[in-house]
């Protein structure tokens, strides 16, 4: 079968690769109908070592389940069903507490295993994993479903985490695909004003769309100062920092009011720390880290499937499975915001 293949920073090819097989009674194999680029690809699309053997790509995909091990039970061939990001036994004591993140038994997909952008995926611990969808492939809601593979729910995530609510003031840190479902899941959880912090006019419109009343294209102290300046002096009593680095937690922290939480959900790139004594004495709450996707994603796929929670404008590109290489492109260039992929 053919998926992408990344080789080295900015290297990205379509390769002939094993077929993915049932290895194990709790294993699927899915055919992919549709995957995504994710920003946080572009980390390692950036600055991954060459490496002759190549690692895999993709963690956000929907398909049709085209064969079953012995011992699966709550999926069968013919289903369409949504993968998160990262597989889970769903009965380990992390996945039981709603942490599959931390699955004793899970894993991400791609590197030497299968990844989501290619043609088929073997999944394992399908039980656990596997969410079936009331829908045929062709649904034209897959898109927004799709989004519950990871971003949606990490914009939830990052909501949740900073404590959003009715009556609440929610900054947003970054104009990304998570930023932007950041929005989606403020409005969702009741906001009463939410402010994104970013520059990308066709982004910050769209994050209009899902609910941003003012747009704070500032970085650094500057930035900080007029969500105070907006906000009474005081700060947002909510901040979703999805860009994940230091500098921008840092500015998370300083604009958020006495009391309020910041819900940092950015993959951290730069190993840079931050100073409590910058949020000690405001009583902030500093919260968040890796979505558990898979426990979310049944709690929103109602609302997704109703129309209610609709993400999928962040997709701004689609292309087949050859199109993948110039989707990193675009994306790394920020001529795409969010790339689907047709296998």
């Amino acid at each position: 079968m053919r998926a992408a293949v990344m080789f080295g920073a900015g290297d990205v090819q379509v390769k002939e690769v094993p077929d993915a097989r049932i290895d194990r009674p709790t294993d699927a194999v899915v055919r992919v109908t549709h995957a995504a680029i994710c920003g946080s690809d572009l980390w390692r699309y950036g600055k991954m070592p060459p490496n002759p053997d190549g690692v895999r790509l993709g963690h956000e995909f929907i398909g049709v389940v085209e064969e079953t091990g012995a011992e699966v039970t709550s999926v069968r061939r013919g289903d369409v069903v949504l993968a998160p990001f990262k597989w889970s036994d769903g009965r380990c004591e992390f996945c039981r507490d709603g942490l599959p993140n931390s699955c004793l038994n899970g894993g991400f997909w791609g590197g030497e295993l299968d990844g989501g952008q290619g043609e088929a995926v073997r999944v394992p611990q399908a039980d656990g994993t596997l969410l079936p969808l009331p829908m045929e492939p062709d649904d034209p809601r897959v898109p927004a479903v799709l989004a519950l593979s990871d971003v949606l729910c990490t914009g939830h995530h990052a909501a949740r985490a900073a404590q959003v609510g009715p009556g609440r003031t929610v900054a947003v840190v970054g104009d990304g695909a998570v930023g932007l479902c950041g929005v989606l899941a403020a409005s969702r959880l009741g906001a009463e004003r939410i402010i994104v912090l970013g520059r990308h006019t066709a982004r910050t419109d769209l994050a209009r769309r899902f609910g941003a009343v003012e747009v704070v294209p500032e970085r650094g102290t500057e930035a900080v100062e007029r969500v105070k300046e907006l906000t009474g002096g005081h700060g947002a009593h909510a901040v979703l920092e999805c860009v994940g680095t230091g500098a921008a937690l840092r500015d998370a922290l300083d604009m958020a009011r006495p009391g309020g939480a910041v819900g940092y959900v950015g993959v951290p790139q730069d190993g840079d720390g931050v100073d409590a004594r910058r949020f000690y004495r405001r009583n902030v709450t500093l919260a968040g880290g890796v979505a558990p996707a898979r426990a979310y994603a049944p709690e929103l796929l109602p609302d997704v499937l109703s129309g209610r929670l609709d993400a999928s404008a962040i997709f701004d590109r689609t292309v087949g499975l050859d199109g993948v290489p110039d989707g990193y492109k675009a994306m790394a260039e920020r001529e795409a915001l969010k790339v689907l992929i047709r296998p």
